[in-house]
């Protein structure tokens, strides 16, 4: 085998939030390339129906429920991958944020965050190490108005990646981040059906295009891999640019707007 090319025969990986969207896009490319995924999600979300078109297992798993996460690491095994994904966002005026928003928000996207990690860690410190990758958003950078607690909590997880890579390193565990922009998924949908909206947010992003989950499920596949062996307490942006662009990058004058993308005249 080329020995770029990511091999993940005989590991075994878990893929929280794996359903649909960008956890599912993780979890294909993941079998696709050899590994055995199980898939941890709510019963909603139909994890054993979506794990066996994979070849995979899938186990219902609410991440705000600690004893969920727990018993579903027992019953998968210990795995060698761990891809951190599940969480929820909803908008909300700063000041009229409530409280219920607020605690859902950060006990989905940031504890649970932390108890899968911290029981990744524990099965990976009795094996032989593994990879655990955590998907964060550029939201952990920024401060997008109305999401005061979805932001907070996608700034916790840098906290949470940093700590986590320096704790289990020694155990030969790597633990690296993707921040997502705006990428097409069944939560934004509304807004990649409106061209008024993406011609003002892509203007903004050097690629001038959003995202597809595909396109962030290999970054997190190459985080997992051996070709990352060096590579640990890291944040990779999978943005097209925009947390590099500051004023904008495309005007009327010199590119025109599908309804999709940005594209150059001439």
């Amino acid at each position: 085998m080329n020995p770029l090319q990511l091999d993940f025969k005989d590991k075994s990986a878990v893929v929280t939030g794996g359903s649909n969207g960008i956890g599912l896009a993780i979890s294909r490319a993941l079998a696709g390339s050899g590994a055995s995924v199980s898939i941890f999600d709510l019963p909603a979300e139909k994890p054993a129906e979506a794990a066996r078109a994979l070849g995979g297992r899938g186990f219902e798993v609410d991440v705000t429920d600690w004893k969920t996460i727990d018993r579903a690491f027992a019953a998968a095994g210990d795995p060698s991958i761990v891809v951190v994904n599940a969480g929820i966002g909803e908008t909300s005026p700063f000041c009229e944020t409530s409280a219920d928003l607020w605690n859902r928000t950060i006990a989905v996207n940031l504890a649970g965050a932390f108890h899968t990690m911290q029981a990744a860690g524990q099965c990976m410190k009795r094996g032989k190490g593994g990879a655990i990758v955590v998907v964060a958003s550029t939201n952990s950078f920024d401060g997008e108005a109305n999401l005061a607690a979805y932001n907070a909590s996608k700034a916790g997880l840098l906290g949470l990646i940093h700590t986590a890579a320096n704790e289990l390193g020694q155990y030969g565990i790597r633990v690296n981040g993707v921040c997502p922009g705006l990428i097409r998924t069944r939560l934004t949908a509304g807004h990649f059906a409106d061209p008024a909206i993406l011609s003002g947010y892509f203007r903004h992003i050097p690629l001038g295009r959003g995202g597809e989950p595909e396109e962030v499920a290999r970054t997190v596949a190459f985080l997992a891999s051996d070709l990352a062996s060096y590579i640990t307490g890291a944040t990779i942006f999978v943005d097209g640019g925009q947390m590099a662009s500051k004023f904008g990058v495309w005007t009327e004058a010199e590119a025109d707007f599908d309804g999709q993308r940005w594209i150059r005249k001439g």
